[in-house]
């Protein structure tokens, strides 16, 4: 691998993983292209369920309760779900070695908006000025026409919201297509340089509401589409925030489930051909061979499992697992790997591919560069993951352990939940309360307790206090004889 590659991340908000396995009905031409020069990551997966802490987990390679970002930044006050600016960045590192950074699009990680202080040299975020001013030059003047549209409306008292819409304005001309032609015009501007650059694409879809355009609407007929086996799951043996969560969309048809899933499914589509621009441009340019490229997405979307939409209210697969494809010098190519790698590893991982100063040494997670060196090698050394939810607009506690096929969440708000994954892959049946797996309950409670020691979570490891102690098995059981 080249000592200094450069650096394409592309970054889209709430996909869900599956939509990148092979023979799934969602059109993904190019990002299959970019799988097939790569590695992709089946198990891959996000520290936390909503935008602002997984960003800045991205970032930081921090677990969100050591970074500070607990909720998404402009649902709190100003003192609240701050960023510790005392933790770097793996941008700061990759300009300090000399790299030329640009970021576009949306950024979601703090309050601030001046990316000079994380290591980056130019932006343009979502809104400003300078999006604003690309936005209106490629704006033709035509007047947007809606072909098909729907509203959650319920329960009753609260506004109607947007739930997904069909328009006729091209995906060039909306979010998707500002950001695409200011990545592309920094790239153009960086190939004349001599120094590395590293150039962040980040698009806000497919997140709710799914909007997409006619044309890609089209290549989909909603009634081919197969609803997911637990799009009517009664939700037994859950949590009842789930079915509180879940009356939002009782009244749909499964005819509107469908059609919202054609709508995802045809966001997701014109990402591809956006992205598929920038890929395209940077073979033309001859820099496609020293060019890492990476694509994943903070978090994952639901789209009808348990009956719901979004993310937040639930510990489920369909959130937390998330897309992750790795392409470039030193990568391997072609390769399926089940290695379960958290998105804030891609902050080791990318100062140790790029040959930049390391980030210092932390128990949330490690680098992963040897993972896309030899996939088939080092897949086994990365068999658990962790992630935590503190809640978006509504306080919880919520932890999720993954050790090979089984899971563990720990809901401090209600009952737990623990599954095997290669037995029912779709949540259906919570383990937790089975007295034949109450041994693999307090062996992956054993897992919990001890990532909340290592990584310093202090308020869930000084809940001893005799009303919080609500997990199945105390911290104590660390001192026990695994």
């Amino acid at each position: 691998m080249p000592a200094r590659p450069n650096v394409l991340f592309l970054m889209v908000d709430q996909m869900q993983a599956r939509v990148l396995e092979p023979g799934h009905p969602c059109l993904t031409p190019n990002l299959d292209a970019l799988a097939a020069r790569g590695v992709r990551f089946t198990r891959a997966y996000t520290p936390n369920a909503i935008c602002s802490p997984a960003r800045a987990s991205l970032m930081t390679g921090l677990l969100p309760h050591n970074h500070g970002v607990l909720t998404v930044t402009h649902t709190v006050d100003d003192d609240q779900s701050v960023l510790r600016t005392d933790k770097p960045h793996w941008a700061q590192r990759l300009d300090a070695a000399g790299y030329r950074t640009g970021y576009f699009g949306k950024w979601h990680v703090e309050r601030s908006e001046d990316l000079t202080r994380f290591g980056w040299r130019e932006q343009a975020l979502n809104g400003d000025a300078r999006w604003k001013a690309k936005q209106a030059e490629l704006n033709d003047g035509s007047a947007a026409r809606v072909t098909l549209e729907r509203k959650v409306k319920l329960p009753e008292g609260y506004s109607a919201g947007l739930f997904y819409q069909v328009t006729s304005v091209a995906p060039e001309r909306r979010g998707m297509g500002v950001t695409t032609a200011l990545a592309l015009e920094f790239i153009e501007r960086a190939a004349r340089e001599s120094d590395p650059w590293c150039c962040f694409a980040s698009l806000t879809e497919p997140h709710d509401p799914f909007v997409c355009g006619a044309e890609a609407f089209a290549r989909y007929d909603p009634d081919a589409l197969e609803l997911p086996p637990n799009v009517h799951d009664d939700l037994a043996g859950r949590p009842g925030i789930y079915k509180k969560a879940a009356r939002v969309w009782s009244d749909l048809t499964d005819r509107e489930r469908k059609e919202a899933m054609a709508c995802y499914y045809a966001s997701i589509t014109e990402i591809d051909a956006q992205y598929g621009r920038i890929l395209k441009r940077l073979k033309e340019l001859g820099l496609e061979e020293n060019t890492l490229v990476i694509l994943t997405s903070d978090h994952g979307e639901l789209l009808g499992a348990h009956g719901l939409y979004c993310k937040n209210f639930t510990g489920a697969e369909e959130v937390y697992t998330i897309p992750m494809l790795v392409a470039g010098p030193g990568v391997a190519r072609g390769v399926t790997s089940s290695a379960r790698v958290g998105l804030h590893e891609c902050a080791p991982t990318l100062v140790e591919l790029c040959g930049a100063e390391a980030l210092p040494a932390v128990p949330d997670g490690r680098s992963f560069a040897h993972v896309l060196r030899e996939p088939q090698a080092a897949d086994q050394a990365f068999e658990q993951g962790y992630a935590e939810y503190f809640g978006g607009r509504m306080v919880l506690t919520q932890r999720i352990v993954w050790d090979g096929n089984w899971k563990y969440v720990f809901n401090g708000f209600d009952f737990d939940e623990l599954y095997d994954l290669a037995a029912d892959p779709f949540e259906l049946r919570n383990l937790a309360e089975s007295d034949a797996h109450r041994a693999t309950l307090k062996r992956m409670c054993r897992l919990f307790w001890q990532r909340v020691r290592e990584t310093g979570d202090k308020s869930l490891w000084n809940s001893q206090y005799p009303i919080l102690r609500v997990a199945p098995f105390g911290p104590g059981i660390l001192n026990e004889q695994a």
